[in-house]
């Protein structure tokens, strides 16, 4: 019998996938130092500790990229980006339809935030290795 870690993988491209990702980051850990954006490659990263939700293994923690292609701009609220380990709990991941873009919002706890404007819906949550 082989033991094989199931890491999971999970592709979002329109509200739905990404209602799913959001579900499974709820109560996920970061700091500023995890938060990466690649302008050159329009490219969002965000290095977080969640619970293994979507397996009904709220016990089991992994470590996870959360990835969000074609981001245009990046926007921050109430996050002191040079304090690099100033600990983030996001509570959720919601969008708004703006004209031609995308805004997706990462909401983290004490009114902290960040929007991205994408040209459309990509994102990856994929889990790196269990904790």
């Amino acid at each position: 019998m082989s033991d094989k870690k199931y890491l999971a993988k999970i592709i979002a491209v329109d509200n739905e996938g990404l209602q799913m990702i959001s579900a499974c980051c709820m109560g996920a850990t970061t700091n500023v130092d995890n938060i990466k954006y690649l302008k050159e490659n329009k490219v969002f990263l965000l290095s977080i500790e969640r619970n293994k939700v979507e397996a009904g293994e709220d016990s089991k923690k992994v470590n996870s990229i959360c990835k969000f292609d074609f981001v245009s701009s990046v926007k921050s609220k109430n996050i002191d980006q040079k304090n690099p380990e100033l600990p983030l709990e996001l509570i959720a991941i919601n969008y708004l339809k703006n004209k031609e873009e995308y805004e997706i919002d990462l909401i983290f706890k004490n009114n902290a935030h960040i929007s991205l404007s994408a040209e459309t819906i990509e994102v990856r949550l994929e889990d790196q290795n269990e904790i």
